[in-house]
């Protein structure tokens, strides 16, 4: 079991890093923040985007708050998240707080960012 920020951190974003090989860019790689971008031009709804965010990580006051970026506003995230990843939720469900890591919430944690890369494929974002 993790506690220190640091390390939970740095767990986290060693398992975000993978996804550089599949074209997404780090704009931001800190000591304290991690935040991974689609950089690929795409039409989503008809509008001409030049880049997504695709997920982050960050060392806050009281945690390390782990987000799911451009997951769809009619994404169910009750019906495809683990029920203890879904415990650590905190605004609109695609952002998390991370107190304590154990192998089961980072396995929940590495499903979750597979989640969001299908969901990136399937609409040709990557």
């Amino acid at each position: 079991m993790k506690t220190d920020f640091v390390e939970i951190f740095q767990t986290i974003r060693a398992n975000l890093q993978p996804y550089t090989a599949n074209g997404f860019t780090a704009r931001v790689n800190s000591e304290t923040v991690y935040e991974l971008w689609n950089e690929k031009l795409f039409d989503a709804n008809g509008d001409k985007i030049e880049v997504s965010p695709f997920a982050s990580v960050a060392i806050e006051e009281n945690a390390v708050k782990f987000c799911l970026l451009s997951m769809t506003e009619e994404t169910d995230f009750n019906k495809i998240l683990h029920p203890d990843l879904l415990s650590h939720s905190i605004d609109d469900g695609s952002c998390f707080s991370i107190t304590k890591l154990d192998d089961k919430l980072l396995e929940q944690i590495i499903n979750a960012m597979g989640l969001n890369f299908t969901n990136f494929k399937q609409k040709g974002w990557v």
